[in-house]
């Protein structure tokens, strides 16, 4: 008997139905390990359709062995970049030093996984979207809880009730804040802003990643493959976020091109292309910590929860092991008993791997002269040999095989 046939031996009577904001990656994942649960499971996305394209992510440790669990672990294998070389230049664009990628993320080359965002959201649409309901272009307009259940009115006019409903929608959640209020007082900034978007590839670049710095400031052209396209990444030091440019996309484009008005290298032809991107993605790199992910019959997954930014590489790790664990909690149990497992099985690893942002990746982005030339000291001395073992973080929770107990 497989690990998916004991799940499929869940079956909650009578059938609760559950409503999932977000078709990002925790939502189709907690969508897949609901229904396989034996919940009626709905997902509702404010997008007319799966987001295809994106920017580069990792999957990485424990989340490896939830996806082989879903049977998607070979196409995200044919998926995979396979990114060979990252090379660091210097103010003026001279190669300062080169060195295998796993050396400063802390992946394990031939088990580790970088694919195309869009590729890992239509794999994990695909497993699911015969059993499961689809609502696209809509989004939740109000949520009202009750002792049976939550009453939810949509966008698009209609209204539903729902045994359950969980957040899935990412770092600006709405979700979240009609639980719990405005995100300011669970979002942790740290410092930075970033804008990244698709241009060219006039540069010769071929799975391979080059990096430019000077104090506070980062340009990277990132060649997933032999494409026409790069994706381009500006990324900068800024002491407060930018609320203002939030959802104005020309004052994000103004804001960036503004700091990095006189940069060299190739970052004057970057400016011109993010001018004319149609696939531009600006944010502010930050964390959200919560004392607790759910209230009453809604709960929190992903990014929504727990966010712990680009600089650990691990946000759509941790949304595909929360599912999981949110998923296996309520099995055979109660909305309350379930909710308050998946934190106390959960919230350690979730912890260990935002507390990563102080170590590897988030030194790459220095902000002052002195530990640019830290950082520079550190690369060079580094091994061109990649990580065997990876960060125990990555790996530091253990799924439970979540069966009956009855």
């Amino acid at each position: 008997m497989t690990r998916t046939d004991l799940l499929r031996g869940i079956r909650p009577t009578p059938r609760r139905k559950v409503l999932i904001s977000g078709a990002g990656v925790a939502g189709p994942a907690l969508a897949f390990w609901l229904n396989r649960c034996g919940f009626a499971v709905t997902v509702v996305e404010k997008a007319g359709t799966l987001r295809s394209g994106g920017y580069p992510i990792d999957v990485r440790g424990t989340a490896l062995e939830v996806v082989r669990r879903m049977g998607i672990l070979p196409r995200l294998q044919d998926a995979h970049i396979d990114l060979r070389r990252l090379t660091f230049l210097d103010g003026d664009g001279s190669e300062m030093t080169s060195v295998n990628p796993h050396t400063v993320t802390g992946g394990v080359a031939g088990r580790d996984l970088e694919v195309r965002r869009g590729d890992l959201t239509a794999a994990l649409h695909t497993a699911v979207r015969d059993d499961v309901e689809f609502l696209f272009n809509d989004s939740i307009d109000t949520l009202d809880q009750s002792g049976h259940g939550v009453d939810v009115s949509f966008r698009g006019g209609s209204r539903r009730t729902f045994d359950l409903v969980f957040g899935t929608d990412g770092l600006h959640s709405r979700t979240r804040e009609f639980l719990f209020g405005p995100e300011e007082q669970f979002h942790r900034y740290l410092g930075y802003c970033f804008a990244g978007f698709t241009m060219r590839n006039i540069f010769g670049l071929s799975h391979e990643t080059m990096m430019w710095n000077t104090p506070g400031r980062a340009a990277a052209l990132y060649a997933v493959g032999d494409n026409d396209d790069v994706h381009a990444f500006l990324n900068f030091a800024h002491p407060e976020p930018p609320f203002d440019a939030f959802r104005n996309p020309e004052a994000q484009r103004d804001l960036v091109a503004a700091v990095f008005a006189d940069a060299g290298w190739e970052v004057p032809g970057m400016l011109a292309a993010m001018r004319d991107a149609d696939d531009l993605f600006f944010d502010v790199v930050s964390q959200i910590r919560m004392p607790r992910w759910s209230s009453g019959r809604v709960a929190l997954v992903g990014d929504a929860a727990y966010a712990p930014s680009f600089l650990t590489g691990q946000g759509s790790s941790l949304a595909l092991v929360g599912a999981y664990m949110l998923a296996g909690s309520l099995a055979d149990r109660d909305h309350t008993a379930g909710f308050a497992a998946y934190e106390h099985n959960t919230r350690e690893f979730v912890t260990v791997n935002q507390e990563q942002v102080g170590e590897g990746d988030a030194t790459l982005f220095p902000t002052t002269a002195r530990a640019l030339e830290q950082r520079n000291d550190m690369l060079r001395k580094l091994s061109t040999m990649p990580s065997t073992e990876g960060r125990p973080a990555h790996s530091a929770l253990t799924l439970p095989e979540f069966m009956s107990t009855t």
